[in-house]
């Protein structure tokens, strides 16, 4: 890993770290990005050709003086596309037309380093702070803030967006789509003239939000092609763009989605909009391994070995008693299960999904002693102990709605349409906060949980305070991040997991806060290969609760193998959410199995580098983890379908030392998936050898023909040459 490093020559800086460099013009108002991509040496005589890369050509239909856009685009400056700021006072200042006041860089030599720079309107009377972070791992971090320096008039903000140019050669965007069960669907399509606009109005990141959009090289994959990604940083409304004018400039933003009057600044007040993270690489890999990086850095991150999790949801759903899942909470001890989770059901009038939500009270019509029987049972087993909790919403048949209607986030009197018969807690209210908070800390106290299961199960729909009539949408989302920070500062050791509607609320403001989401409620293996594959391109495996289902998922009625839902959880945090009781004894061996196999290789996989073939059949991919050494591998070849092709091809393994010898260790639970066809297994499966990183790179193994959704693991071992010839030598004689 290598750390920033910055050159200021004149008003050019230019900042370098992890194979991105980015070159800022800093002689305008605001900050404008010249360069964006590889690194590259630039001499003395460089730098007036590279400030000329602001100018622009122009028709005779188009404004004179014109320039690339800065970092937010102005019309004042000749940018007609989507606008940087927008806003107004009491409808005038409506546009601006920034100068600048200073700019600094923060940080020393060897350390992360950002340009901060100062801009003013004095006559619309705003102030500018703008920041570009390098960090690490080559990611950018881009930041803006708003102030209003007047004395005596407020300032409405409709829009605050920052945005980074991408080179002509982008000329292909990917981004996802997505719904309940089936989040994160890639699309491609070409970068074309207008704006690609994806909008966040839930109130919350969304299943069918992007969680990156990227341009790049046409045809680009996991391992080739130049590529550029944004991530918007925000759990609440938000819109990431991609925009190709008519002037030829290419732009990929993004920023809060702000309802009407949802952010007026009082003389002296400041708004900051969301962080909008930026990656660049050579594929997709390289732009995961980015993001990768940079959240495994994080002071929040989890360090401990990822705990085997058992979760009660479709083992149970609301069927809760103390004999029940006492004998759960024993099979799963007998798989090797390592934190016990209790979902939805525990508390107050909580029989059903109508009704309960707000009385975060142990029910003692199911729990007459409490949860402490469970509790004591699970803690004997060895394990840690989870609980459910929905801390955003309520029901409006609950005691807490009851009693506090005006509680609920509506426009006014009228409630919004309900979304699962619930409605959304205002916690911008301060004693709703504060009951909330207490309840939930009280029962962590009390039972000394280890881990909170944080669902969010509705959209943010009409969500204003039903007093004053105003939206709530933005002091929502910081409210509910300041719910988590402050059970985290009193619970030193608590873990919480992101979930919403599964992977509803996956975005890096969240995972700020969080030590795990969960990345869809659709536990149907097939599903969640497409699923993860694409979740990974923001968060590391450590981050994404995957779950082994019962042999026919409950979300699709499909049907699978063991081996294979087992093999797709694998490559994830490990976790079980299935009627154990319905297991024969040789399906519990089975689990526990590929439970001992999770805990051998999770350090690898939790640590190591994501990597993915870009195999040219869509019936079949192949991918895997390498680790930091690039001594071992674990990698997954899987059949999504049957193919028209009587052979699938050949696995090339990228991400390993070319020089390096790997011996191939065939994963032998997996063997299952292998079609019993004419000539059997290939001669590496069933005759292991040691090829070079280099072969396994660029020629690859023969792949397996392979029932369709199932999956082969194997691992791959450095080995020393020399033992290599020692053995040769002795199979010879």
């Amino acid at each position: 890993m290598s750390v920033s490093t910055a050159v200021d020559v004149a008003q050019l800086v230019t900042l370098e770290a992890s194979g991105t460099c980015v070159t800022i013009d800093v002689s305008s108002g605001i900050p404008r990005i010249l360069h964006w991509g590889a690194p590259f040496a630039a001499t003395s005589t460089d730098q007036a050709f590279l400030r000329s890369l602001a100018e622009t050509q122009g028709g005779a239909d188009l404004l004179e003086s014109r320039r690339s856009p800065t970092l937010l685009p102005e019309q004042s400056a000749g940018w007609m596309g989507t606008p940087g700021l927008e806003g107004h006072r009491s409808g005038t200042s409506f546009s601006t037309a920034f100068t600048a006041s200073s700019w600094r860089i923060d940080g020393s030599a060897g350390t992360i380093q950002s340009l901060v720079a100062e801009a003013t309107d004095t006559v619309a009377e705003l102030q500018l702070t703008t920041t570009i972070t390098l960090l690490p791992s080559g990611l950018l971090r881009l930041e803006a803030r708003l102030t209003n320096i007047a004395q005596d008039s407020d300032y409405s903000v409709d829009a605050l967006r920052v945005v980074l140019p991408v080179p002509a050669e982008a000329g292909e965007l990917l981004d996802f789509a997505g719904r309940h069960l089936r989040e994160r669907t890639p699309q491609r399509h070409p970068f074309v003239v207008g704006t690609h606009l994806r909008e966040g109005r839930r109130g919350r990141t969304g299943s069918d939000s992007s969680i990156l959009l990227a341009a790049g090289t046409p045809g680009f994959g996991f391992r080739s092609g130049a590529v550029w990604a944004v991530h918007t940083a925000w759990s609440g409304n938000h819109a990431t763009f991609a925009e190709l004018g008519i002037t030829g400039s290419r732009v990929l933003g993004g920023g809060e989605l702000l309802l009407p009057g949802e952010m007026i600044l009082k003389p002296g007040a400041s708004y900051s909009s969301p962080a909008i993270y930026a990656a660049y690489g050579n594929g997709l890999d390289d732009i995961a391994a980015s993001f990768h990086e940079h959240l495994r850095g994080r002071a929040s991150h989890p360090v401990s070995p990822r705990p085997v999790v058992l979760n009660t949801w479709e083992a149970v759903y609301f069927d809760q008693d103390l004999d029940s899942l006492t004998t759960l909470a024993e099979l799963g001890a007998r798989v090797g299960v390592e934190r016990f989770v209790l979902d939805d059901g525990w508390f107050t009038h909580r029989r059903h999904d109508r009704a309960g939500l707000g009385d975060w009270q142990v029910d003692r019509d199911v729990w007459p002693d409490g949860l402490g029987p469970l509790v004591t049972v699970v803690r004997s087993l060895g394990m840690q102990f989870g609980l459910w909790f929905e801390p955003e919403m309520i029901n409006e048949d609950s005691d807490v709605a009851r009693a506090h209607p005006e509680w609920i986030l509506a426009p006014g009197d009228r409630l919004p349409i309900a979304g699962r018969s619930q409605q959304v807690l205002n916690l911008t209210i301060p004693a709703a906060f504060d009951y909330i908070l207490e309840s939930i800390s009280a029962l962590v106290n009390e039972y000394d949980i280890d881990y909170i299961k944080w669902d969010h199960n509705r959209d943010l729909v009409e969500a204003g305070d039903r007093v004053t009539g105003t939206p709530r949408v933005h002091a929502q989302t910081l409210a509910t991040y300041a719910l988590m920070d402050e059970l985290h500062r009193r619970h030193s050791g608590l873990e919480i997991e992101s979930c919403s509607s599964g992977g509803g609320r996956v975005d890096l403001a969240v995972l700020e806060r969080t030590q795990r989401v969960w990345a869809s409620d659709c536990i149907d293996a097939l599903e969640r290969q497409q699923i993860q594959r694409w979740t990974g391109l923001l968060l590391p495996p450590e981050l994404v609760g995957s779950h082994v289902g019962a042999a026919t998922a409950h979300t699709t009625h499909r049907t699978h193998a063991l081996a294979f839902r087992a093999a797709t959880a694998l490559f994830g945090h490990f976790g079980i959410e299935w009627d154990l009781r319905d297991a024969s004894s040789a399906e519990l061996d089975q689990l526990a199995a590929w439970v001992d196999l999770y805990k051998q290789e999770r350090e690898l996989i939790h640590t190591g580098t994501a990597v993915h073939s870009d195999y040219p059949d869509e019936a079949y991919w192949a991918h895997g983890y390498v680790a930091p050494d690039q001594d071992r591998a674990v990698i997954s070849f899987v059949a999504l379908a049957t193919s028209v092709a009587v052979h699938p091809g050949r696995i090339r393994i990228p991400g390993l030392r070319d020089e390096a010898i790997y011996r191939i260790e065939p994963i032998e639970l997996s063997a299952s998936a292998l079609m019993r066809v004419k000539g059997g297994a290939p001669s590496w499966w069933t005759d292991p050898i040691a090829l070079s990183g280099s072969v396994l790179g660029r020629i690859g193994l023969p792949a397996p023909m392979l029932y369709p959704e199932q999956a082969l693991l194997f691992r791959l071992v450095a080995v020393d040459r020399a033992d290599i010839l020692t053995n040769l030598t002795t199979e010879r004689n």
